[in-house]
C-alpha cells in the first residue's frame, strides 16, 4: 500500500481539518495515510504558537507589522531559519521509507519539506496544499513539486511570487464530506436541533475560528442592531468571550461546537473574519459569505481574494453592514454567491487525484494565469 504524509498544525483548526479532509480522500482511494503536527517536530513549535495566539488576540497591530514585513521578504528571517532547520531531521524521521508523496497544509511545514527536496535529502514529491485564499510568501519554497490552490485568483498570487506556473493547479478545496447542500427540510432539523426553530429573522452565523479572536463582541452587536438578522455566535474555545456574550443577554451563544455541518445548515448566511476554512465549510453548504471587521493581516488579504472573486462580500464598515446582510440574505448578491460557492467546492480536480497524477507520472495540467 502507498503512503502519503501529511504535515499540519494545530494553529487554529483550519490547517489540521484540510489535511483530515485530504488524508480522508486519500485513505478512500487505498492510500495509507500519516499525519503529523509540526509544531511537535519543530524546536519551541507550541511556544511559537502560543505567541502567534498572544500577539494577534492582544496586539494586532504588531502583528500587521509582522506580516507586512513578512510579505515583503524574499526568505524566512534569521529566526525562523533556524527554526526550521531544527525542524529538518524530525521531518526526516517522521517519513517512512514507504512513503510516496509529503504534504504540507502549513506553510513552515512547506519551507522545511521544500529545502529538503531542494537539497536531495528527500526522495519523494513534495506537495504543498494552500488553505488561506491569499498567498504570503512563506508558503513559497524552492524544491516544492505541486501547489494546489482553491482558486485561480490564489493560484495567480502563487505565480506572483515566482512559482513556475506548471507546478500549479486549482484543486477543488479540502472540505470534509461532512459539510453538503443544505436543503429545505435540513435547515428546519438543523435548527430545532440548536434551538433556533423560534427566531423570525434570517440567522447570521458568527465565527471567529476556533480560537474565538477579533473582533467577535462588536461585530454581535452591530449584527443584533442591524435589524436585518438575529445573530449566532460560535466563540470557540474562548469562554471569556461567550460568557461576556451571555452576559449581554444574546440568546443564541456556543462554544467549540462539535456538529458545525448542521449549525450551518441553520443558518442563512455566515459572517467571519478570516476567510479560511469556515469559508470552504459555508460554501460546501451552501451559505453566502460576508467578511467583516477582518482580522489584520492574512484576514485582510483573504477578505481581499474572496471579494475580487466574487465569492464573499467584504463589509468595510458598519454603514455598510445593514445593506449587505440583507442583499446576502434575500437578494440577488446572496443567490449568486450561493452559487458561485457551491460551484467553487464541487467542480474541478480533487487535490487527491492530482496527487496520484504526479505520484504516476502524468502530467498536471496547470491553471491558466
Amino acid at each position: 500500500m502507498s503512503r502519503v504524509v501529511i504535515f499540519s498544525a494545530s494553529v487554529g483548526a483550519g490547517h489540521d481539518s484540510a489535511a483530515k479532509a485530504l488524508g480522508d480522500r486519500l485513505t478512500a482511494r487505498g492510500f495509507a495515510v500519516d499525519r503529523h503536527d509540526f509544531l511537535t517536530l519543530m524546536p519551541a513549535g507550541r511556544a511559537v504558537c502560543g505567541s502567534y495566539r498572544r500577539i494577534i488576540t492582544h496586539a494586532p497591530a504588531l502583528y500587521q507589522c509582522i506580516y507586512s514585513r513578512t510579505e515583503r521578504a524574499a526568505r524566512p528571517g534569521l529566526v525562523q531559519r533556524h527554526l526550521l532547520r531544527g525542524a529538518e531531521q524530525a521531518v526526516l524521521d517522521a517519513i517512512p521509507a514507504d512513503a510516496v508523496a509529503a504534504v504540507a497544509t502549513y506553510p513552515l511545514a512547506a519551507q522545511v519539506l521544500g529545502r529538503l527536496r531542494a537539497a536531495g535529502r528527500l526522495a519523494i514529491p513534495v506537495v504543498v496544499t494552500f488553505t488561506d485564499f491569499s498567498v504570503h510568501p512563506l508558503w513559497i519554497a524552492q524544491g516544492v513539486d505541486l501547489y494546489l490552490a482553491p482558486h485561480a485568483v490564489t493560484a495567480a498570487q502563487a505565480v506572483a511570487h515566482g512559482v513556475d506556473p506548471a507546478k500549479v493547479a486549482v484543486a477543488r478545496p479540502l472540505v470534509s464530506a461532512r459539510f453538503t447542500q443544505r436543503t429545505p427540510a435540513s435547515r428546519a432539523a438543523a435548527r430545532a436541533r440548536f434551538g433556533l426553530d423560534a427566531a423570525d429573522k434570517p440567522l447570521a452565523l458568527l465565527l471567529g475560528g476556533s480560537w474565538g479572536v477579533g473582533d467577535i463582541e462588536q461585530t454581535a452587536h452591530d449584527l443584533a442592531a442591524s435589524g436585518a438578522v438575529t445573530p449566532v455566535v460560535v466563540c470557540g474555545r474562548n469562554e471569556v468571550l461567550r460568557g461576556r456574550l451571555r452576559a449581554a443577554g444574546f440568546p443564541h451563544v456556543f462554544g467549540w461546537v462539535g456538529d458545525m455541518p448542521t449549525l450551518m445548515a441553520a443558518c442563512d448566511v455566515m459572517v467571519q473574519n478570516a476567510g479560511a476554512s469556515s469559508t470552504l465549510e459555508a460554501f460546501a453548504t451552501g451559505l453566502p459569505v460576508a467578511t467583516y471587521r477582518s482580522l489584520v493581516g492574512h484576514g485582510r488579504t483573504n477578505a481581499a481574494v474572496l471579494d475580487e472573486a466574487g465569492l464573499a462580500v467584504w463589509v468595510r464598515s458598519e454603514g455598510e453592514l445593514t445593506g449587505a446582510l440583507r442583499e446576502l440574505t434575500s437578494g440577488v448578491k446572496g443567490r449568486r454567491q450561493h452559487h458561485a460557492g457551491l460551484a467553487m467546492v464541487g467542480e474541478g480536480d480533487e487535490a487527491d487525484a492530482l496527487i496520484m497524477k504526479m505520484l504516476t507520472g502524468a502530467a498536471v495540467e496547470a491553471v491558466a494565469v
